[in-house]
């Protein structure tokens, strides 16, 4: 390219674009851990990233390649670049103009990121965070500065504006918030050169404005629906209307990915629930089982891949599970011990229980839950886990900590069903309370990891040692990682927690019960019993909740891969 460089130059941070173990959950929780420290934990991270012939990046987060399908409808495609950090100075050069930046998590500050990197410190950087800098620091974007915009977007941009780095980093304008009506007009006044608001704020567009895409995003994602309507008040997406792609444009964008190389398809959404749905959040099952049955049919694809969904709809719903599982898990690419499946597939999805407490359900979730009441939201989770194992669902599960107002009692509920599910096939995944923008609770305070009651610690170790006891392949090496937790302990947490850290520390290092029980809320020695239970049957009550407020203008915080830019 030499010193000319492309008009247009979009870019990723390596740890976004990432197909890190062909798993998206993996490549979210390793990407917060301390970057300083990935060595000791053994994690190559970032592995190098895929170029094409052209030096072009060879997948990039979704969002970056709806921008570039934007773009094309009025720049030729020998004006773009789209690229990883690496290749920056062969794309930047004289004639370029505008440098669009990709931000997913550029900070660490989202629910399940905003915890991890601090077991080393407070002032450890976690490894996107570092990423993010090594693109928008980048030497070719400085030396150039003077002749080009820079424009930042995605899901995580207004940390930069929360952080105060819009200056330092010189960043022209700030996309927050969906794009597909902003971007076009913004780049093309960066190429002419004109000023640029230094803040924009996308709406929620019309289908017939979101572009199918022409290049290979990572992990094969495929856009199937945007927005919930759910209501959750700590949650954007929620306060937005769901729309579904139509089915088409989403077997083109199959096929694109296919055609670059992918045999995997990551369907990405709110919730798998809402597409195509009907009055009051119905789940059209036909219409899941034909999405399913048409992208299975795209030549080339082997695999099929799930982001989020809810719980209720497993329960509302006795048909779902007996017409997608097959498909849903014979198409996944994940295998376990434990399932049943003949090739030992089983089918993942995100899945937000967040608190058990039904107080704090109805005061910020009980959309979650419809057409169920808040009240029986322990039956719904415990019941839907019961049916998902059955059929080889094995779910990551997520509860938020530190919900504004969450007492004790609040959190002995949550440890007595995660006692209830000490046998269940799952991930959770403890995450702490972010008071996100444009959200209900945007003006609450965040939960912290040095404010952490007892109980809370209880809780958040407790999920941690389901996870290694279920997943963990190399159990003969497990007393390594058992001797490790109290030399941590004794060397590093205690000086930063307290001591109110030891004894749920230990129990992820498999300390015996008999010595951790008088010491903690849960007993696993056998002495104890569960509160709850899975129940035969949950009813659907005649009264039923309604619906949730109409689509409200606001920007995407919490999907990695869905939103713009």
């Amino acid at each position: 390219m030499g010193l000319r460089g492309k008009k247009i130059v979009l870019a990723a941070s390596n740890s976004e674009s990432s197909e890190y173990e062909q798993k998206a959950w993996s490549q979210m929780l390793l990407a917060t851990l301390p970057a300083r420290y990935t060595k000791t934990f053994n994690v190559n991270w970032p592995r190098p990233n895929e170029v094409g012939p052209d030096g072009q990046a060879k997948y990039v987060p979704h969002g970056l390649r709806i921008v570039e399908s934007l773009l094309l409808q009025k720049f030729s495609a020998d004006d773009i670049a789209v690229c990883y950090p690496e290749q920056l100075d062969r794309f930047i050069g004289d004639e370029t103009r505008v440098v669009g930046i990709h931000a997913h998590n550029p900070l660490g500050i989202t629910f399940a990121t905003d915890v991890y990197p601090y077991f080393y410190g407070k002032d450890v950087e976690p490894i996107n965070a570092a990423e993010f800098r090594k693109v928008i620091r980048h030497p070719a974007l400085r030396r150039h500065k003077p002749h080009l915009k820079l424009i930042v977007g995605g899901p995580g941009s207004w940390q930069l504006e929360r952080k105060n780095l819009l200056d330092e980093w010189e960043v022209d304008c700030l996309v927050d918030g969906e794009g597909e009506d902003v971007v076009l007009p913004l780049f093309e006044g960066a190429v002419r050169g004109e000023p640029l608001p230094r803040k924009v704020e996308g709406k929620s567009p019309s289908l017939d404005r979101i572009p199918p895409i022409h290049h290979r995003s990572t992990y094969g994602v495929v856009e199937i629906t945007r927005g919930c309507g759910r209501g959750c008040q700590f949650c954007s997406v929620a306060l937005r209307g769901g729309k579904s792609i139509p089915l088409p444009q989403i077997l083109h964008n199959v096929r694109a990915q296919v055609a670059e190389g992918t045999d995997t398809i990551l369907l990405t959404t709110e919730d798998l629930f809402l597409y195509e749905q009907g009055p009051k959040f119905r789940t059209n099952v036909p219409a899941l089982k034909r999405l399913f049955e048409s992208v299975a049919a795209v030549p080339g694809v082997k695999h099929i891949n799930l982001t989020h969904g809810t719980m209720a709809p497993f329960l509302a719903n006795p048909e779902l599970l007996d017409e997608l599982s097959e498909l849903v898990v014979g198409k996944s690419s994940s295998q376990h011990e434990e399932s049943t499946h003949p090739d030992k597939r089983y089918a993942i999805m995100f899945i937000g229980l967040e608190t058990v407490s039904p107080r704090l359900f109805n005061q910020y979730m009980k959309g979650k839950a419809y057409p169920f009441r808040p009240e029986q939201w322990p039956d719904v989770v415990l019941k839907g886990m019961e049916l998902q194992n059955k059929y080889n669902w094995f779910p990551i599960c997520t509860f938020i900590l530190g919900l504004p107002g969450e007492t004790e009692e609040d959190t002995k509920q949550s440890l007595d069903l995660l006692f209830a599910l000490k046998d269940s096939k799952w991930v959770v995944v403890p995450t702490l309370f972010v008071p996100l923008e444009d959200t209900r609770l945007g003006v609450k305070e965040s939960a912290t990891i040095y404010s952490l009651t007892d109980l809370q610690w209880e809780f958040f170790f407790t999920c941690w040692r389901y996870n290694l006891d279920f997943w963990r392949r190399e159990r003969a090496t497990q007393w390594k990682f058992n001797i490790g937790i109290p030399i941590y302990y004794y060397l590093m947490g205690q000086k930063i927690f307290g001591s109110k850290l030891k004894y749920p520390l230990f129990r992820l290092a498999h300390f015996p019960e008999w010595f951790l029980r008088r010491r903690l809320y849960l007993d696993f020695s056998g002495r104890m019993q569960p509160r709850w239970q899975a129940p035969d049957h949950v009813p659907i009550p005649e009264y039923r909740l309604r619906p949730m407020i109409p689509e409200v203008s606001g920007s995407t915080r919490e999907q990695a891969q869905l939103q713009v830019f």
